[in-house]
Parts: C-alpha cells; sequence; structure tokens
C-alpha cells in the first residue's frame, strides 16, 4: 500500500481527479447561477414587485381593492402561476388560493407547497412567498410559483454529491490499477538493467507490440543496449587485435635487441629501430584516432578548398601509381568549398588513395571524382581491386581489422579507421560499396553556407 501511494501514477491519477472534481463543480456552478439562481432572484424580483403594489394599495384604497387585484392577478396570464393570502387585522380570510401558510407572522420569505387537485390528479406547485404584516394587524402573503426551479434544484443538491463520490471512488481504482499496469512496465525495463548491470549484456527490455509510450521507450533502451553491446565487443576486438598486432614485434625488437647487445651485429639494432619506429607508428594512429572520437583534437574548422587540397593529394600519390602502373584519373570541380579541418581531410583522403593504389592491380585503374550536389560535396574514389566482401564492409573502420582478401597486405588495419573518424567529425557521411569489380568509397561532406 506505501508503494502504491508513492507511486507517480497513483498521484497523478489523484491529482487528476482532483482537478475534474474542481472542474465538476466550476460547470455545476454555473449551471446552478443559470437554472436556479438567476431564475429565483427573477421571481423574487417579480414579487417584490407585486407585493409593494398590493401594500400601497391597501394603505391607500382599503381592502375591497386589494382584494379585488389579488384575484385579477391570479386570472392573469403568468408563465409562473400566482399565490396569495390576505387576511384582516380580525384574523378573517378576506382572499386566498394557498392551502396553508404559517400561523406565525414572519416578515421575509417562504417556500410553501401549494398542491392542487384536478381530477384526482396532484399538481405539484411551490410558491416562492413573501410575508408582510400591516401596522393595523393585517396580513398579506404574495407569492409565484417555482415548482420547475425547485425540482432542479433538488436532483442538483443530491447529484452533486454522488457524481463527486463516484468521481473519487473511480479516481482511487483507477488509479490504483493505473499504477500497477505502469508500475509492472517499469518494473521490467528495471529488471533488464539490472540484469545488463550484471553483466548479461544479451538483455533486452519486453516488447508488447502495442505501439505506446513504452514499447517506443523500450524500443530507444533495446537499440541503445546494441549500440553497448557491439562497441564492447568491438573493444574486446581491439584489445585481441592489439595484442596480436604487438606480440610480433615486440617479440623481435626483443630478440634482435638481445642478440645485437651479445654479437654486436649493426642490421640487429637496424631492425629493431624499424621494429621500434613501427610499433611507434601504430600507437600514434591509436592514440590520433581515439582523440578524434572523444573530441579531443584541436580540430581549426574553416573554409576549406576542396578542390585544390584533393589535387594536392592526387600529385602527391601520382608517382607511386605510375611506379605500379597504374592508371589514375581525377575529375575535381573546381571552386568546392567546405568548413574542415584541412590537415585532417587531407590525412583521410590520403589514406583512401593509398589503399585504393595498394590494393588495386599492377596496370590497374584508380578513378577519384568530387563534385557539387544539393547541399554537399560528394567524393567517390573507384579502384578495380579485390573490394571488400558486403559482410566484412560494417568492420573495416574498427582499429586493426582487416578484411581476410587483403590480410597478407602490409598494414596495420587503422587507416580506415582514421578515416570514419575525421568524417564523423566532420558531421559527413562515408560508405563503401561494391565497385563492380572493386571497391568504391563514396564520401559526403557538407559544404561551406
Amino acid at each position: 500500500m506505501t508503494a502504491l501511494v508513492h507511486s507517480l501514477s497513483f498521484r497523478l491519477a489523484l491529482t487528476y481527479v482532483g482537478l475534474f472534481a474542481a472542474s465538476l463543480l466550476v460547470v455545476l456552478g454555473s449551471f446552478y447561477l443559470v437554472v436556479i439562481y438567476l431564475p429565483l432572484e427573477s421571481a423574487k424580483s417579480e414579487v417584490q414587485r407585486e407585493a409593494r403594489s398590493l401594500q400601497n394599495s391597501y394603505i391607500v384604497d382599503g381592502a375591497p381593492a386589494v382584494v379585488e387585484r389579488l384575484r385579477a392577478r391570479e386570472r392573469a396570464p403568468n408563465p409562473r402561476r400566482a399565490f396569495h393570502a390576505f387576511i384582516d387585522r380580525e384574523g378573517h380570510v378576506l382572499s386566498a388560493n394557498l392551502p396553508s401558510w404559517p400561523n406565525q407572522l414572519t416578515e421575509g420569505w417562504w417556500r410553501l407547497e401549494a398542491d392542487d387537485y384536478l381530477e384526482g390528479d396532484e399538481i405539484d406547485y411551490e410558491a416562492l412567498t413573501i410575508d408582510h404584516g400591516f401596522d393595523d394587524g393585517a396580513r398579506l402573503l404574495v407569492g409565484r410559483d417555482i415548482e420547475d426551479v425547485s425540482e432542479i434544484e433538488e436532483v442538483l443538491a443530491s447529484g452533486t454529491l454522488v457524481v463527486l463520490a463516484a468521481a473519487l471512488v473511480v479516481g482511487i481504482l483507477g488509479g490504483g490499477l493505473m499504477s500497477l499496469a505502469i508500475g509492472r512496465r517499469i518494473e521490467a525495463v528495471s529488471a533488464t538493467a539490472r540484469r545488463v548491470m550484471a553483466g548479461d549484456l544479451s538483455q533486452r527490455v519486453p516488447v508488447r507490440g502495442s505501439g505506446d509510450d513504452f514499447d517506443r521507450l523500450a524500443e530507444t533502451l533495446n537499440l541503445m543496449l546494441t549500440r553497448i553491446e557491439e562497441a564492447l565487443e568491438a573493444v574486446r576486438r581491439v584489445s585481441d587485435s592489439v595484442a596480436h598486432e604487438l606480440r610480433t614485434p615486440l617479440a623481435r625488437l626483443k630478440a634482435d635487441l638481445e642478440d645485437a647487445a651479445t654479437e654486436g651485429h649493426e642490421a640487429r639494432l637496424a631492425s629493431a629501430i624499424s621494429e621500434a619506429n613501427r610499433l611507434e607508428k601504430i600507437f600514434d594512429a591509436v592514440l590520433r584516432i581515439a582523440r578524434i572520437e572523444a573530441g579531443r583534437h584541436d580540430a581549426t574548422t574553416r573554409p576549406v578548398d576542396l578542390s585544390t587540397l584533393l589535387e594536392d593529394v592526387v600529385d602527391y600519390y601520382l608517382p607511386a601509381a605510375d611506379e605500379r602502373r597504374i592508371d589514375f584519373v581525377a575529375t575535381i570541380e573546381p571552386g568546392l568549398i567546405v568548413n574542415a579541418d584541412g590537415d585532417l581531410i587531407f590525412q583521410a583522403m590520403a589514406n583512401l588513395i593509398d589503399n585504393a593504389i595498394k590494393y588495386a592491380p599492377a596496370r590497374g585503374k584508380v578513378a577519384l571524382t568530387a563534385q557539387l550536389a544539393s547541399a554537399a560535396v560528394i567524393v567517390t574514389l573507384d579502384d578495380n581491386g579485390p573490394g571488400i566482401p558486403p559482410e566484412h564492409r560494417a568492420r573495416v573502420t574498427e582499429r586493426f581489422y582487416r578484411a581476410p582478401s587483403v590480410s597478407d597486405q602490409p598494414g596495420e588495419g587503422l587507416g580506415l579507421s582514421l578515416v570514419a573518424a575525421v568524417a564523423a567529425l566532420h558531421g559527413s557521411a562515408i560508405i563503401f560499396e561494391d565497385g563492380e569489380p572493386g571497391l568504391r568509397v563514396r564520401w559526403t561532406i557538407p559544404r561551406a553556407v
């Protein structure tokens, strides 16, 4: 019970019931004002006006004139039937159509039952009556029928309590049921979170398929858990790859240094230095990628002429392409301006072109195109090398990952990781497609506004 009372959904349900009751009271109050209060005030005003006129008539013209006017008033057409009782100072009733009235004179208002009978049937009337006593002892009661207003007033008085009580009961029961239903859905999320915290990353929040807010929340949380699981799995793979990649050069470095120390061979020292340089490059690349992905790289974003930058990269790699007799063709539109860190874009494009030349066969082809499309610049790089099988394209940007088809080629598997990090830093998209044959890399970079 304590958990139910402290439940947010239960408290919200009670708040809603309170607001509903308040709004209901406002509606009923407005209804009372329009249907009951204003008609009663109108009837009172009419009765007071008639009573003052009759009182003045008695003072000026005497009792016979009042009796005549009372009878005329009774016969006059009016939506509300006229009632009266006129008693002289000796207590004789001079004129009356009220069946009864209080014996005790009370200056003010009465609501008197004035039922009538016609052909054995009872007709209900309620007379709103004002009672007035004259100085000489005579008494005059003047009223009008308000039975229609009185009936509505009785229904409203009894119905309001019933409706408010029903709203309170239904609200409490509904709040309890709603709290239980929401509590079960929240507990499902909490239970899944506890199992994930315990180490089972395969757990997912149940989705009922109703499409409600909790299902959308569950889908979002499940997507987050999937991303976390993939990220941790990637970390595990990177750790394995790091251990694998560094074990061999470290072993060679250790062996070469031990041999050099005992034999004094300069060749051994040169080999050890080469391995040390390779390790240094690997660690520098990993550190650079990590800093870019974490947003710690001091990127200098400014308008960059991408056309000139790409031409410089192409000029840099033309000798390497010529050495392998690769037909390297570049088609670059002039004046392609993007907001970017020019150094990072240059390094990323250098990695892509270096891979294309390295994996293309001798006398092969590499084609670079750059063109403006809508609000972006699209850079496309094609080669006719072995390409990347579809099942490996999603993982080629992981650090140290290398597709089986190119595992015999030199490299550490960090080039495309750097490219992906630079692309993400610039809010751009890079995809790897089938070049039919070979590989096609498509890089879409937002142009400068």
